[in-house]
């Protein structure tokens, strides 16, 4: 699944009257690098979430087909349901078995392929987290080996990329909520895992930080270098 459903609000004026999904970095829509990562990474099956001017990414992204894939769609009218309501949303689309969840607005490097079978039994959760980037010190979560924890400790920050299972929303009702609370919970009962990455992270979440990635891949297109990013 690819969250897309958010305002953009951060990224405003340029998302005024384009989603975000679809600001261009590298001469492509940013949705669009993550579609051909994850067909190339084996994924066949994609869910994106919709709310804010979310027909234009569902009539430039059709079924899919151009990327490889299939694409569903879950409509979330006129008001995002932040990233837990959104998910659960969307379970009747994602499966009875683990799925992974990847923010739209970040971009990495990361191996995709493996991810989704990561979870071991009785663990609801996966998560990758990275090092605490200038905009957010304080971090999220607390890795301990490969085990999330609500205890004492370094804090790392999500990276916007995990693997859950649907008994992780078993107790929710649509609507808006976050995620993080039901992660905490888990974690508390010893139910989530975690990874630190050390790769290409990048939180495009202000006009300046779009600019700069999109800088990079132009450099990379101009100079024949380099592989596609997520």
């Amino acid at each position: 699944m690819i969250l897309a459903a958010g305002k953009g609000e951060r990224m405003r004026p340029l998302t005024l009257a384009r989603p975000k999904p679809l600001l261009q970095v590298g001469g492509e829509a940013l949705i669009a690098h993550h579609l051909k990562a994850l067909a190339r990474a084996g994924y066949r099956d994609v869910v994106i979430n919709l709310s804010w001017l979310g027909t234009q990414i569902s009539d430039a992204l059709g079924d899919g087909a151009n990327y490889g894939l299939n694409i569903s769609y879950s409509d979330e009218g006129p008001e995002p349901l932040e990233t837990g309501g959104g998910i659960f949303r969307a379970l009747p689309l994602l499966g009875p078995g683990a799925f992974m969840v990847l923010n739209g607005d970040v971009w990495m490097d990361y191996p995709y392929s493996g991810l989704r079978d990561s979870l071991p039994p009785g663990d609801l959760a996966r998560l990758v987290l990275v090092e605490n980037p200038d905009h957010n010190p304080q971090g999220d979560f607390v890795l301990a080996g490969d085990r999330i924890v609500e205890e004492p400790g370094k804090r790392y920050t999500f990276s916007g990329l995990g693997v859950y299972r649907p008994e992780l929303f078993t107790a929710c009702e649509d609507g808006k909520f976050k995620l993080a609370p039901l992660l905490r919970r888990a974690a508390r009962d010893g139910r989530v895992g975690g990874e630190l990455y050390c790769g290409d992270w990048i939180d495009i979440g202000t006009p300046e930080r779009l600019a700069e990635l999109d800088a990079r891949l132009q450099g990379r297109t101009d100079t024949g270098g380099g592989r596609d990013g997520a």
